[in-house]
């Protein structure tokens, strides 16, 4: 009883996503043995989130539900050529209330906020995904939705496969983000096309997470016994000891997506079909992997790697409809999409300056040819890229001046500033 009582103070998010497994193989089996209609299919996976969003969220969960209902509402009566702009001012605005409530309660009130509420605004987060990737597929004309139905009965069913993609439980809580086009013919093709038992990779997978959190308990309970002491530690120390700090905040990340991805594995999601069978073939559906995020030696690389779908939904919704200053304002919208902190704003504008750094530094500085140097520079880099990460995540994952003074006092922010002042010395150098 000990042993389930600290999994769920310290594994919440993780224990619901294991709880839910059961049921992604059950709508598996039954769909693949053809006892599941598609019709049948949608509400399963839709029923399946409500249920999840009422038991983790309680009375929370009517921040998706009417969500849900709004944007329904603006699919069936406003012109798809400007549904974009509805659905994305109507839902951000709806989303920011939400998150400034809770700054509200945090820091002028001094009140607890309830573990739901936060579950409850983060899932809104990843809804605000799927709504504005669905009102760019209609405002583009990428998905038609034929919404003339001659009956009630009939409407129902033609926004069904909607509903279903925006509550379905596979991602409610995790992700990650697929198109609509993509999740409908993945139901529709789960009885046709027969997949491999997805039991041994979810297993594996699992192992995985298992994995990751013994080795983000262990190192959490090192940097716990052995803190940080200006006074008493030297500089180096205190680098390092930051630096351990964003790699235990950064497992987190990657035991939730690892996670979410047995979900939609055990689901029968994420398949490809011209793979050969072994693990890799079900990674279709993955916001990134640990050591291909973790070896990248640029910030660049970084940027589009660490939650792959997340930075393509940031890419398409904003970088490339933007003509002025694309990449600071993709940031300043993930800013305000993760919720406006002090924190989100230092870690948000450090890291899209050193990402434009990273640019105009790696095409002057890194050398043309293979070579010693080469190989020291892509070393050196790695090491450069960790530090600034480092800065980044603890800044956004303390949200708030605590983590800045931290920052300060262990001089690792040194390494973020040095890169940006490198910047504006190559411009100069190139002006």
């Amino acid at each position: 009883m000990g042993l389930m009582d600290w999994l769920w103070e310290q594994h919440q998010f993780l224990m619901h996503q294991c709880f839910s497994l059961p049921f992604a193989f059950l709508f598996c089996l039954l769909a693949k043995r053809g006892y599941l209609s598609l019709t049948h299919r949608y509400l399963f996976v839709s029923v399946g989130g409500c249920i999840l969003a009422g038991v983790t969220m309680g009375i929370y969960s009517m921040l998706l539900f009417t969500s849900t209902f709004v944007f329904i509402l603006l699919v069936c009566y406003v012109d798809p050529r400007c549904i974009h702009a509805w659905v994305f001012g109507v839902q951000m605005l709806w989303q920011t209330f939400w998150h400034l409530l809770i700054q509200y309660r945090e820091y002028y009130l001094r009140e607890p906020v309830s573990i739901r509420l936060f579950l409850a605004a983060s899932s809104l987060m990843l809804l605000t995904q799927r709504i504005t990737s669905v009102s760019m597929d209609l405002q583009e004309k990428r998905v038609m939705l034929p919404l003339n139905a001659s009956s009630k009965r009939e409407a129902c069913v033609m926004l069904l496969p909607l509903i279903s993609y925006i509550l379905n439980f596979t991602t409610l809580l995790g992700g990650p983000l697929c198109s609509y086009s993509r999740f409908v013919s993945l139901m529709a093709e789960i009885s046709l096309n027969p997949l491999p038992n997805p039991l041994s990779v979810v297993f594996l997978k699992l192992i995985q997470v298992l994995l990751l959190e013994w080795v983000r308990h262990g190192l959490s309970y090192f940097l716990k016994h052995n803190t940080y002491d200006p006074s008493k530690s030297i500089i180096l120390y205190g680098v390092l000891w930051v630096w351990g700090l964003a790699v235990v905040l950064r497992i987190q990340y990657y035991s939730h997506w690892k996670i979410s991805e047995c979900l939609n594995n055990a689901a029968g999601f994420g398949f490809w079909e011209n793979s050969s069978g072994d693990s890799s073939a079900w990674s279709g559906l993955s916001d990134g992997d640990f050591w291909t995020i973790e070896a990248s030696t640029r910030m660049s690389e970084f940027a589009r790697r660490w939650n792959a779908t997340t930075a393509s939904w940031l890419r398409r919704l904003v970088y490339i409809r933007c003509k002025h200053f694309p990449l600071f304002m993709t940031f300043s919208f993930s800013l305000w999409w993760h919720g406006l902190h002090l924190g989100h704003f230092v870690g948000m504008m450090t890291w899209a300056a050193t990402v434009k750094a990273d640019y105009h530094i790696h095409r002057h500085l890194c050398p043309k040819h293979p070579s010693t140097w080469r190989k020291i520079y892509t070393c050196l880099s790695w090491i450069n890229t960790q530090m600034i990460v480092a800065c980044i995540v603890t800044a956004v994952e303390l949200r708030n001046m605590s983590g800045l003074r931290l920052l300060s006092i262990t001089y690792i922010g040194l390494f973020p500033l040095f890169n940006i002042i490198l910047l504006f010395l190559k411009r100069n150098t190139v002006y």
